[in-house]
């Protein structure tokens, strides 16, 4: 796959995983086949306990069990030669330690005296699952995604500040909101099943909205659970891009239109500015502003709103010589082309739109 289509990979613990060895040996043949990205902690101790060096830790025993692994795994990596430039993802929902072990810091600050050492280091990025539909903040509402991307306490789902700034099961003191911002930080999980409101189309949308949202505020990667459903485990089956079969919902279909319409085999290494203005922009609409290689700006513009659309005007500085618009959910062809104007009019719903100028 990664010879296919130079995807890389995350290599991790698993549920329930403590052998570090293995991860290590399995992370040096991703290596040197140029296919590893990060090492990770284990998957969800909240809901997978583990045994380390003959003690019993995570769900509701004592988490500093699951604290020594963490650390373990990262000096292993980082006393590597060949590893120690990869860096470390944090373990998932450490926000449900039973006991103050610091694991909602990359490196327990000095004079925390907690459970661990000050000074111990965990990490290099801290994970997320934030799913943006979760038993906390359940349904279809306005801002999905861009509320479970949310650094700060705004974030109604399982997210950042709730495993890394205050501790969602004991209320343990971590980050500021200040410093979650620029926190280097990755989800590992997201998603949302077909069901009810969350129809297959609705899905797609959302999925679009996700990896915009992510980028937008900061998260330095996002993988959606999962690429292709599971089909050796019973509910929980419709996350995925494609079907057991392999057939492509409609996520994966609007994914790559997105993609192909953004698409860039070079790179710019040094963006120029563009002044633009939405007007009275409602604060379910975002943007992001990009430039490809070959000068032309693309300015992502997108709603999310639950139902209903709303208008909005894209006002330009100066007049631009040609703007085309982009539909990914309706394809990679330009939907509009309008020549010597320096405004354009999006009704926007709950997907994004890409301007081209």
């Amino acid at each position: 796959m990664h010879r296919k289509t130079g995807i890389k990979f995350s290599y991790g613990l698993m549920s329930g995983g403590a052998d570090i060895p293995r991860l290590l040996a399995g992370g040096k043949k991703l290596a040197n086949a140029g296919a590893l990205l990060a090492f990770e902690g284990v998957n969800e101790p909240n809901n997978w306990p583990l045994t380390y060096q003959g003690e019993k830790g995570g769900k509701n025993l004592s988490w500093l069990t699951v604290a020594k692994l963490q650390n373990d795994l990262y000096k292993a990596v980082k006393a590597d030669k060949q590893l120690s430039a990869y860096p470390v993802w944090s373990l998932s929902e450490n926000g449900a330690q039973t006991d103050n072990t610091g694991l909602q810091y990359l490196k327990i600050p000095v004079g925390s005296n907690l459970a661990m050492p000050d000074g111990t280091q965990y990490a290099d990025y801290v994970t997320c699952h934030n799913y943006f539909s979760h038993p906390s903040h359940k349904g279809l509402y306005d801002n999905q995604t861009w509320n479970a991307a949310d650094p700060g306490p705004l974030c109604r789902v399982d997210g950042l500040f709730g495993n890394y700034g205050k501790t969602w099961a004991k209320k343990f003191n971590g980050y500021t909101e200040t410093e979650l911002i620029d926190l280097p930080k990755v989800t590992t999980e997201a998603g949302v099943t077909i069901d009810g409101t969350f129809t297959e189309e609705k899905q797609a949308r959302l999925y679009l909205n996700l990896y915009l949202a992510q980028f937008k505020r900061k998260w330095s990667y996002t993988a959606i659970y999962l690429l292709r459903d599971r089909s050796d485990e019973s509910g929980n089956q419709t996350f995925g891009f494609y079907k057991p079969d392999y057939t492509p919902r409609k996520a994966a279909l609007y994914l790559h239109n997105l993609t192909t319409i953004l698409a860039d085999k070079a790179t710019t290494k040094k963006p120029q500015s563009l002044a633009y203005t939405i007007t009275d922009k409602p604060d379910i609409v975002h943007d992001l502003l990009l430039q490809n290689s070959n000068g032309k700006f693309q300015l992502v513009v997108w709603g999310e709103k639950a139902s209903g659309s709303v208008s909005v005007d894209v006002t330009f500085a100066k007049k631009v010589r040609e703007i085309k618009v982009y539909d990914p959910v309706m394809g990679t062809s330009a939907i509009l082309s309008v020549k010597a104007a320096d405004k354009i009019s999006l009704n926007l719903s709950d997907h994004p739109m890409v301007v081209e100028l």
